[in-house]
């Protein structure tokens, strides 16, 4: 039985000519040879896989050969090249840094370059991994390799050099080896198939070149092993079993289920994928890099990006053609969102369901159903809204309306739903009107300027309806304190005092949707009663509940709690722990 001898090996390249991927770098080193201009250290550094120490293996025994070709190739015929290829070479030594590092190592080296080649014009000496080498090695061969002998040659190789020190860097002529792209590495595994006599799908070797990673011998490995798996026909469905892949099948259905707003079949889907095995976060990161693709298959200019097959590169034309370009800027950000944090998060599937709910919302119109899933784009703004500080500016008249007109800026419709410090600088109402309902609460601004002017009669709104009636949802008693006293700090400055006291207030669910309202003194009472209508359509509406009854009542005597000033308060925690004042003291704090 013919031994079996695995591609990477079998089909290692044995000239510049058939090295894959690294034209302009060869072409430099057949120049060399050529010219005879050749340095006394090289430098090839690259990615894993990628040719280094294949180039250096030819470069060699170019450089050693007595009769070069006119191309500066090796000519495979005379003594010092059938030495090379019998492995009996005593002109060519290659060591292996990493299990050679010691000083001892390279002193061993530096006594052998002292003796000349017996057959050819140079040694060649091939230091694979250098970087592994110890910083006493790197100083102890730092001499030797800026000043050897003329008839010694290094050649280093290396994945990593950022490692090596600067003074060996400065020694050398430094060729940095380039990433294998997919269209070369689909090119090369073809020609190997074909000399194998091995049937292929051109979906499947793109696969496997995408799955090595630039790196030339990955892919004939994994080349290997998946035609051992097919047994002599490498499909895609076979190979994507083998290799345990995430069919790129599943990243066009979900971009497609998004297109259509079918949440539920993407949710199906997604459970799918999880229980093949495959994590949330590589199945985002995949469908990033599915949505990027399609994006870039939109423009022809950009097309060329596309690292796939010419199938695959069609159906990314046909998807990109159905995909709005602002939904796949918006779909890329939500899934870059979720990539970054998937790691921190408790709870990760959540995390992806929730990005793949929001990306099928993309297409979604506005609306004010929030039975989907889906914040409305549209809602009501609160009555009392958070104020900016400038000046004042009166509400102008509607004609034909009878109504002011109140305007807002923008940074309303950005409010903070926490109670905000009072603030004595003058205060107006403004706000854009795009995107929001209309309203039917009438007289906004000429109820609370009328509040404001003393000696004339408040005015009871009757006539401000809740918008929201089909509302029923259901709202706890912490949830009515925060509404209640968000709705006190959003009340205009010129009823800053009526707010303070206001905030006093602690409404009280007494039967779903009822709330009862006890007032201290008949003074507030009237004020709030005038507004009672628009406190319950503010509350109905940020409550979700438009069948809420307010009870408004005075407080009876026994009820009536007195408000105690900061000041009192602390006098009462002193004399529970004196320590208090000791503390106040030492802080030199003074009490307002």
């Amino acid at each position: 039985m013919e031994e079996y001898i695995v591609s990477a090996r079998k089909y290692r390249p044995m000239s510049f000519d058939s090295v894959v991927g690294q034209q302009a770098l060869t072409t430099t080193l057949r120049n060399a040879v050529k010219s005879g201009k050749l340095a006394h250290a090289y430098l090839f550094c690259g990615p894993r896989g990628v040719g280094k120490t294949t180039c250096a293996r030819i470069f060699a025994r170019a450089i050693n050969c007595m009769n070069p070709t006119t191309e500066g190739e090796a000519c495979g015929t005379c003594e010092s090249c059938k030495a090379f290829n019998e492995q009996r070479s005593y002109n060519i030594f290659e060591l292996d840094a990493a299990s050679n590092n010691s000083v001892e190592n390279i002193k061993a080296l530096m006594d052998q370059t002292r003796i000349p080649p017996q057959v050819g014009k140079y040694k060649v000496f091939i230091i694979d991994e250098v970087h592994m080498l110890s910083t006493q090695a790197f100083n102890a061969f730092l001499k030797t390799l800026e000043e050897p002998p003329a008839h010694v040659i290094f050649i280093l190789a290396t994945t990593e050099k950022h490692k090596i020190l600067p003074t060996i860097l400065s020694r050398c002529q430094i060729y940095d080896f380039e990433r294998m792209t997919v269209a070369d590495t689909i090119a090369h595994l073809k020609r190997v198939a074909e000399q194998e006599g091995i049937g292929y799908e051109e979906e499947a070797l793109a696969v496997i070149a995408e799955k090595a990673d630039g790196g030339m011998r990955d892919a004939l490995s994994i080349f290997d092993q998946s035609a051992s798996f097919c047994q002599g026909q490498i499909t895609y469905k076979k190979v994507i079993e083998d290799l345990n892949v995430l069919d790129s099948d599943n990243y066009f259905r979900i971009i497609d289920m998004a297109l259509k707003q079918e949440v539920s079949n993407m949710m199906v889907l997604l459970d799918t994928v999880i229980g093949k095995g495959f994590d949330g976060g590589i199945f985002i990161q995949g469908l990033a890099s599915y949505t990027r693709n399609v994006l870039m298959a939109k423009d022809e200019r950009t097309l060329p990006l596309l690292e796939v097959s010419k199938k695959q590169a069609d159906r990314y034309k046909e998807q990109a053609q159905r995909c709005p370009t602002d939904f796949m800027y918006k779909a890329l950000k939500l899934m870059n969102d979720c990539d970054v944090h998937y790691r921190q998060s408790n709870n990760k599937r959540l995390l992806v369901e929730l990005t793949l709910i929001q990306i099928a919302q993309l297409l979604q119109p506005d609306d004010d159903d929030e039975s989907a899933g889906r914040r409305p784009g549209k809602r009501l703004k609160s009555l009392f809204r958070q104020l900016v500080v400038g000046q004042s500016i009166p509400a102008r008249q509607v004609a034909g309306t009878g109504r002011p007109v109140v305007r807002q800026t923008q940074a309303s419709q950005h409010r903070e739903t926490t109670p905000q410090p009072e603030k004595k600088e003058t205060t107006t109402i403004t706000s854009t009107t795009e995107n929001r309902p209309r309203t039917k609460l009438k007289g906004l601004g000429m109820t609370f300027d009328n509040l404001l002017n003393e000696g004339k009669a408040l005015q009871t709104d009757t006539d401000i309806e809740v918008t929201n009636k089909e509302e029923t949802g259901h709202f706890t008693q912490e949830e009515l304190d925060f509404q209640w006293m968000a709705m006190c700090a959003r009340m205009p400055q010129k009823m800053a005092g009526m707010a303070s006291r206001m905030k006093h207030i602690h409404p009280k669910m007494t039967d779903m949707p009822h709330i009862e309202l006890t007032i201290d003194n008949e003074i507030l009472l009237e004020q709030i009663l005038a507004i009672k209508s628009r406190i319950k359509a503010t509350l109905a509406k940020e409550l979700h509940n438009g069948n809420i009854e307010l009870h408004i009542r005075l407080a009876k005597a026994e009820e009536v709690v007195k408000i105690r000033t900061k000041k009192e308060i602390f006098e009462d925690m002193r004399k529970a722990n004196p320590a208090i004042e000791k503390l106040r003291s030492e802080l030199e704090l003074d009490l307002l």
